[in-house]
């Protein structure tokens, strides 16, 4: 019997990763940039890949956020949370913690979702074209865990003059100086 898998649950499988030279048993790192409660940079390290399985993930989210991280589903405009969020603090990858975003660089965009002109590090996510429903974007996810965000699009203020949407339910608030 065919059993049929999505390219991210199986370029992250253990059967995937067996295939590679050297790579059998052996943890992918990858660089991300550390930042304490304040938001002051730690640093960047190499840390290990988050992987889990299909399983692992439902257990771990909401529906919604696994829908949306785990399959770069979209939450709908004016729902999820954080969209018209205006508390000082950092926003962290939901599924691994890594911090992705901080609420110094958001802004009102009035499309729905919270949006930021730039990530708290390039470190941290990780940009790949997507041309799903006939258009041509750059889909945003995070660098430690693989999770889809969102989209960036270069229609953003200055100082960069672009527009990181991510879902809300990609991300967790913490309050500036809180654990």
């Amino acid at each position: 019997m065919l059993r049929i898998i999505d390219r991210r649950a199986w370029m992250t499988s253990a059967a995937a990763l067996a295939l590679l030279p050297g790579t059998a048993g052996a943890a992918e790192l990858v660089d991300v940039e550390a930042f304490d409660a304040a938001g002051k940079s730690l640093g960047v390290s190499r840390v290990e890949r988050v992987v889990k399985s299909n399983a692992e993930w439902r257990r771990a989210l909401s529906a919604l956020a696994y829908e949306v991280t785990r399959h770069d589903g979209t939450e709908q405009a004016f729902t999820g949370p954080y969209w018209d969020a205006h508390d000082d603090g950092l926003f962290r990858c939901v599924c691994c913690d890594t911090a992705l975003f901080d609420s110094k660089t958001k802004y009102d965009s009035g499309t729905g979702w919270p949006s930021f002109f730039a990530p708290i590090s390039k470190a941290n996510v990780a940009e790949m074209v997507d041309s799903s429903f006939g258009m041509r974007r750059t889909a945003v996810s995070c660098k430690r865990c693989d999770a889809h965000l969102g989209h960036v699009f270069t229609d953003g203020p200055k100082p960069t003059g672009l527009r990181y949407c991510m879902n809300g339910v990609a991300l967790r608030f913490v309050a500036r100086g809180q654990a």
